[in-house]
């Protein structure tokens, strides 16, 4: 973090002194409000993924309880039986000695005021245990269907964003085999391009045949804007020695990120705000930097494609 601090000063100097203060504002701004927007994102995406193991573990909670609310409701129901037949069968008995006895006539007398007593007692016990357990089992459907609510949201995103890596998948079939790779990982899209398709070495200017791959992207994005598009520039771990203007991997891999983002702004229909481009420099290898082929992948520019989180905060927030 303090490496990358440094180096956003470093750059944040260069800019400066090559632009006016007005620009090097505006263009401080801007970087300030790509950083915090890409942050938010991963802290939201973090927070949902979060809040949905602990809805789902409440959901369980609440099952355990409701169980337990039923056994609980069953016992009392039995009790309240057994305490009924043996109020009748006292009765019963009652009827018979009353012919026959004043004082055993008063005893169970007694004894009935007793057992009415007691169930009494029970019925006011299960008709609480009753509201409790209709408590239970409202607060339980309402959980479920948070929760079903809540995987509704995930799957349709999980779906929208399949059907876009396809999209991307057939704009730039005519990409394949020349260091171009569209995946789906953990909910987000990725493509990668190698920087043979992009770049000269050294340089960060796109060529004209990653121009054309960078637009046909653009063109699918453009289709898609509620999209976040983090465009991360990745280098190998070879000392950089070519314009004396940079000042390094990291430098260089900043660079080329923002040559793509200044590509994809050709594109009217995608919203600059949904943009951020960042540096990697070497840190953030894919193969081994021990052989030239490893060097080769590492050397690339990764798209990752995020969607909007904003349905889903609303329902967490309910």
């Amino acid at each position: 973090m303090i490496k990358k601090s440094i180096f956003t000063v470093f750059t944040l100097v260069v800019l400066a002194s090559c632009v006016s203060p007005k620009v090097y504002k505006d263009l401080e701004a801007k970087y300030a409000d790509l950083k915090k927007e890409n942050k938010k994102l991963s802290t939201d995406n973090e927070v949902l993924l979060s809040a949905k193991t602990a809805a789902e573990n409440e959901l369980k909670q609440l099952h355990t309880a409701y169980d337990e609310a039923v056994a609980q409701r069953d016992k009392l129901q039995g009790d309240y039986n057994a305490a009924k037949s043996n109020l009748d069968n006292l009765k019963a008995s009652y009827d018979a000695l009353e012919k026959n006895s004043t004082a055993a006539i008063a005893a169970n007398s007694q004894k009935n005021r007793e057992l009415l007593a007691q169930l009494e007692a029970k019925e006011q016990a299960l008709a609480s245990e009753n509201a409790r357990l209709e408590k239970l089992k409202k607060e339980l459907e309402d959980r479920s269907n948070r929760v079903a609510e809540l995987e509704q949201v995930i799957a349709s995103k999980d779906a929208a964003m399949t059907e876009l890596k396809n999209a991307i998948s057939r704009a730039l079939t005519d990409f394949e085999g020349k260091g171009l790779t569209v995946e789906q990982r953990e909910g987000k899209v990725y493509v990668s391009m190698e920087n043979k398709l992009l770049f000269s070495s050294g340089s960060w200017t796109v060529g004209a045949e990653g121009k054309k791959a960078v637009k046909q992207l653009g063109n699918v994005l453009g289709d898609n804007p509620d999209i976040a598009v983090l465009i991360e520039g990745h280098t190998d771990n070879a000392p950089y020695a070519g314009n004396a203007q940079l000042s390094g991997n990291w430098d260089l891999s900043t660079k080329r990120a923002t040559s793509i983002v200044n590509i994809l702004r050709e594109n009217n229909n995608i919203h600059p705000e949904n943009l951020t481009a960042a540096g990697r420099g070497e840190f953030a290898p894919i193969a081994s930097n021990e052989t030239n082929e490893g060097k080769a992948k590492n050397r690339r520019i990764e798209v990752v494609l995020t969607p909007k989180l904003d349905e889903l905060s609303k329902l967490l927030s309910e």
